[in-house]
């Protein structure tokens, strides 16, 4: 499959770079973001994977996270791609911010008119990959996952699907019970349907209940306040709470921030780091 190199800017003796494909699973154009460490010059290196959240592209992380220093250090190559199909000319694709353009939610949609396109989750967990390891030095045994938001959602729920296949994962304030916010609601019954059973393969939290896998240790960051917190879209006390039950390690921190918007970034920043060192013990050699 061609790549299309968009841009290359050399950042902690590494490259961070993005390119432009046309993807067979979304049958559209897709960008995204990639970091190549150092190390990646003479060898293969582990991958991490990060998903956006709510209207963010590939742009919003790489130039405003502020991960290359540590990915660097750590020798990790570093995907960020962008969070929806785009240019699909759907009609309504584009009448809100939080369904349709820049609103996927990883999900392989069902329902006409989104089925054709909408197929994130397979997109991120086959075709992605597949490409990231055919034209880049990674090795393919050692890959992680981490994203925001609506992308924290889809990390989660990546890693819970497929035991075995991510080393780990974080989130920073992820929507971790869909079926029960608004945000999910919306999203799940557009691309899913009415049959709220269907919604359940893609909740996090519905789907810790019944994780039976490899250990999987979950970090997760939330701004104590976010206003998506206090109005009832991210719901980390239900998944706290399943993973309790099933006895899977979680490290929540609430943190003395918010995550809003832009905003969300600063506090995405300061963390940065933290999530970066806990994927690297997870995907050393």
């Amino acid at each position: 499959m061609a790549l299309k190199q968009v841009s290359s800017n050399k950042c902690f003796e590494g490259f961070q770079k993005v390119f432009e494909h046309d993807s067979a699973e979304l049958k559209c154009k897709m960008k995204f973001g990639i970091y190549l460490p150092p190390k990646a010059e003479t060898g293969k290196c582990p991958v991490l994977y990060w998903l956006s959240g709510l209207t963010c592209t590939e742009q919003n992380f790489i130039t405003k996270a502020g991960f290359q220093q540590a990915a660097a250090e750590h020798g990790l190559i570093v995907v960020a791609p962008d969070t929806s199909p785009r240019g699909c000319n759907i009609e309504g694709e584009d009448e809100s911010w939080d369904f349709g353009t820049g609103a996927g939610f990883y999900v392989d949609a069902t329902e006409d008119p989104w089925k054709t396109n909408y197929r994130m989750y397979s997109y991120i967990k086959d075709e992605l990959p597949k490409l990231i390891n055919a034209n880049f030095p990674t090795d393919p045994e050692r890959m992680s996952i981490f994203g925001h938001s609506m992308g924290g959602h889809g990390a989660l729920i990546l890693a819970l699907k497929n035991p075995g296949k991510y080393k780990s994962v974080s989130a920073f304030a992820p929507i971790c019970n869909p079926i029960q916010c608004q945000w999910g609601k919306k999203a799940l019954g557009g691309y899913l349907g009415p049959d709220t059973s269907k919604w359940e393969a893609y909740d996090a939290t519905q789907l810790v209940k019944s994780y039976s896998g490899s250990r999987l240790d979950i970090l997760i960051d939330q701004g104590k306040d976010d206003q998506f917190l206090s109005a009832g879209q991210l719901l980390p006390d239900n998944f706290i709470a399943a993973c309790t039950e099933r006895k899977i390690p979680v490290v929540f921190r609430l943190q003395q921030a918010s995550c809003f918007c832009s905003p969300c970034y600063f506090f995405i920043a300061s963390f940065i780091n933290d999530h970066i060192k806990h994927h690297a013990k997870y995907l050393k050699a």
